[in-house]
C-alpha cells in the first residue's frame, strides 16, 4: 500500500510517535516496534517508531535497559532494533502517526484533570502543521477521557495550533488502553483492542493499524464517542462491584462472620459474581468513574449509584482506622504514639504503581490519631514515594521490635510467603491486626475486611 497524494500513511511503513511512555505507552511503543509482520495480513511491517517522553530521567533510562515501570524486561528493551526513546519534540517531525497515552488523573475537587492531555495537543498540532508528507497524520487518543472529550478539547486545540482543519487536513481516533499494570498474563496483544475513527475511512485504517500487532482482535467501535464511553463503563462496573462486596464486608463485619466466608459459599453459584473487599485506587478504577459523573453533571444529570459506589470506596480507609482504633481501646492499649506496621504502599499486589493508592488514605487517618505508621513496600520505588507523598517506606519488616497494631494493605507476594511463626514475631502478645486481603493463617487472630 503506498501513498498517494492526500491518502493517510502507508500501514506498513509509516512512522510512528508515541506520546507518554508509562505503563501504556511504553508496551505500545515495544510492540509496534517488535512486529515484523501484520497479524492481519502477514505483509512486512517496516515501521520506524519513536517513544517521547518529557521525562529526560525516564528517558534515559530505558536507553540503558530499565523500566522502572517492570512492564518490560531490560533484556527486550536492550534488544530493540528500531525503537527511539527521546525527549526532543524535534525528533518527531514527519511522523504520520501520534498516539497520546498521557496520564488523565483527577484534581482534589475529583474533577477530571486535562492538563496533560491539552498540553500534548498542542505539542502535536505544531508538529503537523509543517509536515512536508502527502499523507495526512493520523492521532490517536487512548488517554482515559469522558465521552466527547477528545472531539470537544483536544481537536479544537489541534487546529488552533496547526490551522490545519479536523477530517480534512489530519484525522482522530480513539482507542482505549486496556493495560493491567503488574499483570504478566493478560498483555497488550492478547486483549480485544477497541478502535475508532473521525470518519469512515480513519476508522478503518486506525482498525488495520492496531490489528495488525493485536493477536486477539479488535473491536471497531461506531464512533469515537462510542470508544471513550466503553473505556470510563468498563472501570465503573467494576468500582461497583466492589463497592457492593465493600458494603457487605462492613455489614457481615457487625454481624460477626468472615465477609470472605460468605463470598465463598455464594460463588458456588454459577453467575455469582467473584469480586473481593479492599482498598480501590489506581489510576483507573478510582478515577474512571468521576470522569463519567463529570460529564453527566455537565448535562444535567445527577448519577447516584455511581456516586454512592464511589463514596463506599473512598471510604473503606477511614473503616480500617477506625476498626483499629476501637479494638486499641478495647485492648487497653494507648492511641496516642502507638506504632502501626502497614504493609504494602502501591495499589494493588505485585506492581509497584502508587498512583492514587488509598494506603495513603489510612497512612493521614492513622496520623489524625496520634498513631505513628510504619510503612513496608519491598517494590515501591522510596524516593519516588517520598517525592510523591513525603513518607519514608521500608523495603523490609524490621526485626528489632514488634508491633500493636498492624494493616495488611497489598498482598504482595513477599507477605503471602510469611508463615505462622513469623506472624507472631512481628506482632506482640496484646495486637490488633487487620487484614485487609485475607492473607493471614486462620489461627493468627485478625479482624478481616
Amino acid at each position: 500500500m503506498s501513498n498517494t497524494p492526500n491518502s493517510l500513511p502507508d500501514l506498513n511503513t509509516c512512522k510512528v510517535a508515541i506520546m507518554g511512555l508509562g505503563y501504556v505507552g511504553l508496551p505500545l511503543a515495544v510492540s509496534f516496534s517488535n512486529t515484523k509482520k501484520s497479524v492481519l495480513t502477514q505483509e512486512k511491517l517496516e515501521r520506524t517508531v519513536f517513544g517521547f517522553d518529557i521525562n529526560k530521567k525516564r528517558i534515559n533510562q530505558l536507553k540503558n535497559g530499565f523500566d522502572k515501570t517492570n512492564e518490560i524486561s531490560e533484556k527486550d528493551l536492550l534488544i530493540l532494533r528500531n525503537l527511539y526513546f527521546t525527549d526532543k519534540p524535534s525528533d518527531l517531525f514527519e511522523a504520520d502517526v501520534f498516539i497520546i497515552t498521557v496520564p488523565t488523573p483527577i484534581d482534589k475537587f475529583k474533577k477530571p484533570d486535562l492538563s496533560s492531555l491539552k498540553k500534548v495537543s498542542q505539542l502535536v498540532g505544531n508538529l503537523i502543521k509543517s509536515r512536508t508528507k502527502k499523507s495526512y497524520p493520523v492521532i490517536v487518543y487512548e488517554s482515559t477521557v469522558y465521552p466527547g472529550a477528545t472531539e470537544e478539547v483536544c481537536v479544537p486545540i489541534i487546529e488552533s495550533e496547526s490551522n490545519l482543519k479536523y477530517n480534512e487536513d489530519f484525522f482522530v481516533g480513539y482507542s482505549p488502553e486496556r493495560i493491567n499494570p503488574g499483570d504478566k498474563k493478560h498483555r497488550l496483544e492478547s486483549i480485544t483492542k477497541v478502535t475508532s475513527g473521525s470518519d469512515i475511512s480513519s476508522a478503518l485504517w486506525i482498525d488495520s493499524f492496531y490489528g495488525s500487532i493485536i493477536k486477539a482482535g479488535t473491536y471497531k467501535a461506531p464512533s469515537i464517542k462510542v470508544a471513550e464511553a466503553a473505556k470510563v463503563i468498563e472501570n465503573t462496573q467494576r468500582d461497583l462491584n466492589i463497592a457492593l462486596v465493600n458494603e457487605l464486608a462492613f455489614i457481615f463485619n457487625k454481624l460477626g462472620i468472615s465477609s470472605y466466608e460468605v463470598l465463598k459459599a455464594a460463588c458456588t453459584k454459577w453467575n455469582f459474581l467473584d469480586f473481593k473487599p479492599g482498598l480501590v485506587g489506581g489510576h483507573c478504577i478510582g478515577i474512571d468513574p468521576y470522569y463519567l459523573t463529570y460529564k453527566a453533571e455537565s448535562l444535567g444529570y445527577y448519577p447516584k449509584v455511581v456516586l454512592a459506589g464511589r463514596e463506599i470506596n473512598d471510604n473503606v480507609s477511614k473503616w480500617v482506622v477506625e476498626q483499629m482504633v476501637i479494638n486499641l481501646v478495647k485492648k487497653k492499649i494507648p492511641i496516642e504514639g502507638t506504632e502501626v506496621l502497614i504493609l504494602g504502599f502501591s495499589f494493588k499486589e505485585n506492581c509497584n504503581d502508587f498512583r492514587n493508592t488509598k494506603v495513603i488514605d489510612i497512612i493521614e487517618n492513622a496520623r489524625s490519631y496520634g498513631i505513628n505508621p510504619i510503612i513496608v513496600d519491598p517494590i515501591v520505588d522510596k524516593e519516588d514515594a517520598f517525592i510523591e507523598y513525603g513518607i519514608n517506606i521500608l523495603k523490609k519488616i524490621p526485626s528489632d521490635r514488634n508491633f500493636k497494631a498492624i494493616i495488611v494493605a497489598v498482598a504482595h507476594k513477599q507477605f503471602l510467603l510469611l508463615k505462622k511463626s513469623d506472624w507472631e514475631l512481628i506482632k506482640s502478645t496484646n495486637s490488633v491486626i487487620l487484614d485487609i486481603k485475607n492473607i493471614l493463617p486462620e489461627e493468627i487472630e485478625a479482624i478481616r475486611l
